[in-house]
C-alpha cells in the first residue's frame, strides 16, 4: 500500500536536486535580451515593401511601365524593380505611406518586386525589345550581388560582435574572476612555500620598531613551534591590529610576517571588499574565510581596514540596510562566531583607528593591537642603514647626524630621503653620494624645490632677511627654543625664506618650553615692526602655528590661569556633536586668554630684539650678503649659546662628549655640514 501512494506521489527519498529551487540569475536577462536581438534582426523586415513575382507576371508588368528602375544581381540571376510611387497600391494593394509606416527604416516610395530571370541573356534582350517596342523610361544597372561567405559574414558579425562585449562587460563587472558567476569571489593574493616573489622581505628588513616587531614575531614563532605554549595552556592570538602614522611600516612589518612564516599568508585590502553590487562584499568575506580554514593553519593581512571597518550609525541618513555595514557584520561573524575559525590569525593596519567599529576592536577578534609610531633618534639610526645598504657613500656621511637632522620623519620619508640624495648626487656627476647631498635632500622634502628664479625687489629681500633674523636670533638667546642650523633668504617652495633648526625629541612639554617656543615664532613679526615700522603678510604661517599652539594650551592642556586644569577634548572622535562642551561665557574666557598669552610672548619677543638690535641688524646684513648662514656664523656674532640642548645633555651625561666644548663642536659641525 505505501508503494503505490509512493508511485502515485512523490517519492519517498528524493534525490538531491528534487527540490532544489529556481535561481534567477542576471545572466538569464542578459541572454534574453540577445536572444531577442537575433530573432529581430533575423526577421524579414522588408516583407511587406517586397513582392516576389513569376517570369510571366513580371513581363506583364515591365510592359505597363510599371518601373522605375531595374537591377540584375549576374550571381544569382535575380532582378530587383523598383515600382513608380503612384502605381504600388495598383500591383502590391498598399499605399506608399502604409509601407513607410510598416517599414520606418526604408524610404518612402522605394516598393519593390522581384523575379528569377532565365538568364542574363534573355533578359537584356527582352529589355531591348521593350525599348524599341515601348516607350519605357525604367533605367537598368548590372551588378556581381554579394558572395554566399560575404551574406554569412554580414549577418553573423553583429551577433560576434554583441556576444564578446557581453562577455567583456561581465568580466569586468566580476573584476576578472572568470565570469559573471565569479563576482562574489575575494580577490586576496596567497603567499606559501609554493608562491615565487622576486625578493622576500624579512624581519631584517625591519629596522627600528623592536617592540611592535616582536609582537609580530611571537605570532610567527607560535604558528612554527606550538607546542612551546600550547604546553603552558596558552591560546595563539585570534587577530592583532597595526596601528600608527602613514608610512611608519605597517605593510612592511606584514610583508617581513609574509616571507617568515612557514604558513599560506592572504594579503588584501580593506576596499576590495567594496563593490557596486549589493551582498558582494559579505560573500567575498565568506570566500575569504572559507579558503583560510581550508589552508589553515595560516594568516589573512586586511591592510587599510577602516575602508570596511568604520563605525556603524555614523550617517543614520543613509538607512541601516547599507552595503558596507552588510560586509562589516559578515567579517565580525567569521572573525569570532559561532562558527570554528581556528588556525586562522587576522592581522590588519590602519591609521585611523579613531573610526573603526568598537565590536571589530574588542578582545577575541583583535587581542592585540600593536602601535607602530614614528621612530625616535636610534630607530633613525637603524632606518638609515638599511636604506643605504645600496647606495654608494663615502666617509663624510654621518648615520648619527642624519638622524638628528631628521625628527619627526617617518620610514617612508628616510627613504626617500635616500632615494633624493642619490637623484641629487647623480645630478651633479658624483661618484659617491656625500653628507651635502643628504642635507640638500632633507632641505628638498622639508622646505620645498629651491628657487633661485623667483623675482624679488630689494626692499622684499631686506624684509625678508630682517624678518628670518628675527627668528635666528630669539632660537639663540632663549633658553628652550630649537637650535638653529641653517638660515636661508632664498625662496623654497611657497615660502620667502626658512630657518632649519635641530628640535629637541621631548616625551613632554612644559609651560616655559611652549612659551619659548612661541616666543622665537612670532621673532619674524616682531622684528619687521621694531625695525621697518610695518608689517607683512609674510608672518602668516607663523601667526597660524601660535594660534592654534595658544589654543591648545588653554583648551586642551589646561595652562591658563584663569581656566586651570581643564580639558576640552573629547577623545571618543564624536567632537561633542552639534554642541559645544562649555558656554558662551567660557568661550570668551578661552579667547581672551589666548589674546594674552600671544600678546605676552610678541611683547618679550620685541623686548629681547631691542636687547640685541645690533646683533640682529648685523645678522639681517649677513644675510643679504651671502643668502645662506649657519651656526656658526651665529656664533660669531652672537657668542656660543649660553643652554645645551637635550640631545647634548644625554651625551653630556654618557660621558660622550665634554659639556664645555659641546656647543661650539656641535654649531661647527652644523656649519660645515651644509
Amino acid at each position: 500500500m505505501s508503494e503505490e501512494k509512493n508511485k502515485n506521489n512523490k517519492p519517498a527519498n528524493p534525490g538531491p536536486n528534487s527540490n532544489k529551487p529556481f535561481k534567477f540569475n542576471m545572466a538569464w536577462m542578459y541572454g534574453l535580451i540577445i536572444v531577442m536581438l537575433l530573432a529581430v534582426f533575423f526577421t524579414n523586415t522588408n516583407s511587406g515593401s517586397n513582392k516576389e513575382l513569376g517570369w510571366s507576371e513580371f513581363q506583364k508588368y515591365a510592359e505597363e511601365n510599371t518601373f522605375s528602375k531595374m537591377a540584375v544581381n549576374l550571381s544569382d540571376r535575380k532582378v530587383i524593380a523598383t515600382i513608380k510611387p503612384e502605381l504600388v497600391s495598383a500591383i502590391l494593394g498598399a499605399s506608399t505611406d502604409t509601407f513607410a509606416i510598416k517599414n520606418p527604416l526604408k524610404k518612402a516610395g522605394e516598393a519593390t518586386v522581384t523575379v528569377i530571370i532565365p538568364s542574363v541573356d534573355k533578359f537584356t534582350d527582352y529589355y531591348n525589345s521593350l525599348v524599341l517596342k515601348k516607350e519605357i523610361d525604367a533605367t537598368i544597372s548590372y551588378n556581381e550581388g554579394n558572395s554566399l561567405l560575404w551574406t554569412i559574414a554580414i549577418q553573423v558579425l553583429p551577433i560576434v560582435i554583441i556576444v564578446f562585449i557581453w562577455i567583456f562587460l561581465f568580466r569586468r563587472m566580476s573584476g576578472g574572476s572568470g565570469g559573471p558567476f565569479g563576482v562574489g569571489k575575494t580577490k586576496a593574493q596567497l603567499y606559501d612555500k609554493s608562491s615565487t616573489q622576486s625578493k622576500k622581505v624579512t624581519f631584517k628588513d625591519v629596522a627600528g620598531l623592536s617592540e611592535a616587531k616582536q609582537e609580530v614575531e611571537e605570532i610567527v614563532d607560535f604558528l612554527k613551534n606550538p607546542a612551546k605554549y600550547t604546553d603552558l595552556g596558552a591560546k595563539i592570538p585570534k587577530g592583532a591590529l597595526l596601528v600608527g602614522p602613514p608610512g611608519t611600516g605597517k605593510t612592511l612589518l606584514a610583508k617581513a610576517v609574509a616571507g617568515e612564516a612557514d604558513v599560506p599568508f592572504f594579503s588584501l585590502s580593506g576596499s576590495d571588499f567594496v563593490e557596486m553590487f549589493v551582498g558582494v562584499g559579505a560573500s567575498r568575506v565568506r570566500d575569504l574565510f572559507r579558503q583560510a580554514k581550508e589552508k589553515a593553519p595560516c594568516i589573512v593581512f586586511i591592510d587599510e581596514i577602516d575602508a570596511v571597518g568604520r563605525a556603524r550609525g555614523r550617517n543614520p541618513s543613509m538607512g541601516a540596510n547599507d552595503e558596507r555595514e552588510n560586509t562589516l557584520n559578515q567579517l565580525l561573524t567569521e572573525m569570532d562566531g559561532f562558527g570554528s575559525n581556528s588556525g586562522v590569525i587576522i592581522l590588519a593596519a590602519t591609521n585611523r583607528v579613531d573610526i573603526l567599529d568598537k565590536a571589530l576592536l574588542r578582545a577575541g577578534r583583535f587581542d592585540r593591537q600593536i602601535n607602530v609610531d614614528l621612530p625616535e633618534l636610534n630607530d633613525r639610526k637603524e632606518i638609515f642603514l638599511v636604506h643605504l645598504r645600496d647606495i654608494k657613500i663615502d666617509e663624510s656621511v654621518d648615520t648619527e647626524f642624519m638622524a638628528r637632522q631628521t625628527p619627526g620623519f617617518s620610514g617612508a620619508d628616510i627613504a626617500n630621503v635616500c632615494n633624493e640624495a642619490a637623484l641629487i648626487a647623480a645630478r651633479n656627476g658624483k661618484e659617491f653620494v656625500q653628507k651635502d647631498d643628504f642635507m640638500n635632500a632633507v632641505d628638498r622634502i622639508v622646505g620645498g624645490l629651491e628657487k633661485k628664479s623667483k623675482v624679488t625687489t630689494v626692499e622684499e629681500r631686506r624684509t625678508i632677511a630682517i624678518h628670518e633674523g628675527g627668528h635666528a636670533t630669539l632660537s639663540w638667546m632663549l633658553e628652550y627654543a630649537n637650535p638653529l642650523v641653517k638660515v636661508t633668504i632664498v625662496p623654497r617652495g611657497k615660502a620667502l625664506g626658512a630657518a632649519w633648526y635641530m628640535p629637541e625629541e621631548r616625551q613632554i612639554t612644559t609651560y616655559q618650553q611652549l612659551q619659548d617656543e612661541m616666543c622665537a615664532t612670532l621673532g619674524g613679526r616682531a622684528a619687521e615692526e621694531l625695525v621697518l615700522g610695518k608689517i607683512s603678510t609674510g608672518a602668516y604661517n607663523d601667526l597660524e602655528r601660535v594660534t592654534k599652539q595658544a589654543y591648545a594650551m588653554v583648551v586642551y592642556y589646561g595652562m591658563s590661569n584663569l581656566l586651570p586644569n581643564l580639558n576640552y577634548y573629547d577623545a571618543s572622535g564624536q567632537d561633542w556633536g552639534f554642541t559645544k562642551p562649555y558656554s558662551d561665557e567660557t568661550a570668551t574666557l578661552i579667547d581672551s586668554e589666548v589674546k594674552r598669552i600671544i600678546n605676552e610672548q610678541y611683547a618679550r619677543a620685541q623686548a629681547i630684539l631691542t636687547e640685541c638690535k645690533i646683533q640682529h641688524m648685523a645678522l639681517a646684513e649677513l644675510l643679504l650678503e651671502k643668502e645662506v648662514i649657519y651656526a656658526d656664523d651665529l656664533e660669531k656674532i652672537f657668542g656660543k649659546r649660553k643652554w645645551l640642548s637635550r640631545s647634548q645633555e644625554i651625551l653630556a651625561q654618557q660621558g660622550l662628549v665634554d659639556p664645555e666644548e659641546t656647543v661650539a663642536e656641535k654649531t661647527e659641525d652644523s656649519g660645515e655640514e651644509k
